[in-house]
């Protein structure tokens, strides 16, 4: 069974959050997604297999079993595919790592909070609603507030990144990468002195 072969059950799960369609490809609102791109691809590790409503791959990360997760739910349903793979496997919260854009913080920063609220983050929302727990880890990455505050919030979210900050958040897509190791080893406060 899938989960169960060569690497065993998961310990952990690491979600990344956004989109499915084509064209959310390289929006703001799909950092969690390219975040865990980055991730798997550091990794070594192919997120293709189609398990719990996500897109999914199996990785070792500090010798602990983790599934890579891109929920396929859309944003504000993340939940559905979070909590079924967090029931499959009886992961607790603590163990969840979840990974999102924030409008609050510029592009370039970071931010790691152990648990707490969504902050309004949709997907977040759904997680915390659907779980019944709000001591979910999580790697906020920032994507800039809107430039003009007439702007719309959902046409800002789902605008692409210039070139420039595609290369910004490469750098804290590797910090996220370095983050995920932390927090797997227990480390999350010490994760949250480096990088916030």
């Amino acid at each position: 069974m899938f989960g169960r072969n060569k690497l065993g059950a998961a310990e952990y799960l690491i979600v990344g959050l956004g989109n499915p369609d084509k064209k959310y490809e390289n929006t703001r609102h799909n950092c969690g997604w390219l975040a865990l791109d980055y991730i798997a691809d550091k990794l070594c590790v192919r997120v293709n297999k189609i398990k719990y409503k996500s897109f999914v791959g199996e990785a070792e990360i500090n010798g602990k079993k983790a599934l890579l997760m891109k929920p396929t739910t859309y944003m504000n349903n993340s939940g559905q595919a979070v909590v079924e793979a967090m029931n499959f496997y009886k992961i607790k919260p603590e163990n969840v790592i979840v990974i999102f854009d924030d409008v609050s913080l510029d592009v370039g920063k970071m931010r790691i909070r152990q648990k707490g609220s969504d902050g309004g983050q949709k997907g977040m929302r759904s997680i915390i609603y659907l779980s019944g727990s709000d001591a979910f880890p999580r790697i906020k990455i920032g994507i800039g507030a809107k430039p003009n505050p007439n702007w719309d919030l959902a046409d800002w979210v789902l605008s692409k990144f210039t070139d420039g900050e595609r290369e910004t958040l490469d750098k804290m897509f590797e910090n996220a990468f370095e983050a995920v190791k932390l927090i797997t080893d227990g480390k999350i406060d010490r994760a949250m002195n480096i990088f916030n």
